[in-house]
């Protein structure tokens, strides 16, 4: 399209050659379009489906006209690739000799557990869970990424070398200091577990649970797993109310569909965004506007500037309804009067996004530095406070996109490898 300078290469924060590739498509060229993706992104099969698209946010086409329709172009890549046949191991012609231990398997854990078994090392990938993918297995429903895909992926790591250990939750069963022993360099890629809690009155009620409560168990229960009698957190039948407006909230709203909720309603505490770009986010920036996602054309009702006051039980200790009040626009969200409203509700959902990495447990145990945001405080090149400990990911950066895992991931590993080559370094 000869658009001169490809602001979408800024607007992916993996910096994906994106003009080259969509020329290679038009062209007819598959096999080298792949090569040219895998150069900056290990996992195109997962930001093809679940990636917000920042890069169409800074499409330069986007100044006048609906952007490019990037995401789209590079899932196809991907699925053509696979069923090409294009995919296979790569696994490295020299070894190292150094081993690294890899903890967590999500999108940033696998990303850089590639990167460093096509260097050279031995690379073990921990996972508390039963199976291997963190946020991308447990996290993200069934009906935005089918799990085959991860399954495909790690088959062809496995082939290059890769070593999963599930049900192995480091700090907890698996002391950290037998990392320190094992292995030659740590990098912690956990994620951003700690939810965001309601502090309101009936907080204590049954019913009420946080998002990675209730959507871990549907994928489960996709994989063919019985949940524990007593354990189950279902919307069926019920009057659904769930707290947070953004995609973890929208996750919960399709979830909830389809196990045939009686009403769903999602509230969001901010206004409601414009329909179109916001001039306060003008291109190339990423858009203020107001985004729908699937779920949320499948049905539900949507509110903003809904602020929960109290929640309140039936006499067998059940939420059953919802108070709220609408308030103003931040930072203040000064309450509106006469705005007060109650809502039913049999089911609370917790979506309020979360406030960094558990601390007890791993963390504790390495004694790591936190910065003020309560992650895990690193330098430019990753390392943690303890030498020989890396971090990347959510764990690192805070709650944030699958892309921007994928990028953290590929980075921290680049600055490992190097740190691993510059002397005999052992922990």
């Amino acid at each position: 399209m000869d658009c001169g300078v490809p602001f979408c290469h800024n607007g992916c924060p993996l910096n994906n050659i994106i003009p080259d590739w969509n020329d290679l498509v038009y062209h007819g060229r598959w096999k080298d379009a792949i090569r040219q993706l895998h150069a900056t992104n290990n996992f195109p099969e997962f930001t093809g489906r679940v990636c917000p698209a920042p890069c169409e946010a800074a499409c330069v086409l986007g100044i006048n006209e609906p952007p490019v329709t990037i995401k789209q172009i590079e899932r196809a890549i991907i699925d053509r690739a696979f069923e090409e046949g294009f995919i296979h191991p790569e696994p490295p012609s020299v070894k190292s000799g150094k081993r690294v231990a890899v903890v967590g398997s999500g999108p940033a854990g696998l990303a850089a557990a590639q990167q460093l078994s096509r260097a050279g090392h031995a690379v073990t990938v921990f996972e508390k869970n039963d199976r291997v993918g963190g946020l991308l297995r447990y996290g993200i429903p069934n009906f935005k990424m089918e799990k085959h895909l991860i399954d495909r992926r790690l088959e062809q790591m496995r082939g290059e070398g890769v070593t999963f250990q599930i049900n192995a939750h480091i700090g907890k069963e698996i002391p950290a200091e037998d990392l320190r022993k094992q292995f030659d360099a740590i990098l912690l890629a956990g994620g951003s577990e700690q939810a965001r809690d309601l502090d309101v009155p009936g907080r204590e009620l049954k019913g009420i649970h946080f998002a990675m409560e209730f959507l871990p168990q549907q994928n489960r229960r996709n994989e063919g797993d019985t949940v524990p009698a007593g354990e189950e957190i279902l919307a069926t039948g019920k009057h659904v109310v769930i707290i947070g407006g953004g995609d973890t909230g929208a996750d919960c709203l399709g979830t909830c569909h389809r196990q045939k909720a009686a009403s769903v309603t999602q509230f969001e505490l901010l206004p409601k965004p414009p329909d179109l770009r916001s001039p306060q986010t003008p291109w190339p920036l990423w858009p203020l506007q107001l985004r729908t996602e699937t779920s949320h054309e499948e049905g539900g009702v949507r509110d903003w500037s809904v602020s929960t006051a109290r929640l309140v039980g039936d006499k067998n200790g059940n939420v059953k309804e919802l108070q709220a009040l609408r308030v103003g626009s931040p930072p203040k969200f000064e309450p509106k009067k006469g705005s007060e409203f109650s809502i039913k509700a049999d089911l609370v959902l917790l979506a309020m996004g979360f406030l960094g990495p558990v601390k007890n447990g791993l963390l504790e145990q390495l004694g790591v530095q936190l910065d003020q945001r309560g992650n895990v405080a690193t330098n430019g090149n990753y390392m943690s406070s303890v030498p020989g400990v890396f971090a990347a990911g959510d764990m690192r950066r805070g709650q944030s996109l699958v892309v921007w895992a994928i990028s953290e991931g590929r980075k921290a590993a680049a600055n490992l490898d190097r740190y691993l080559a510059s002397t005999n370094h052992t922990l």
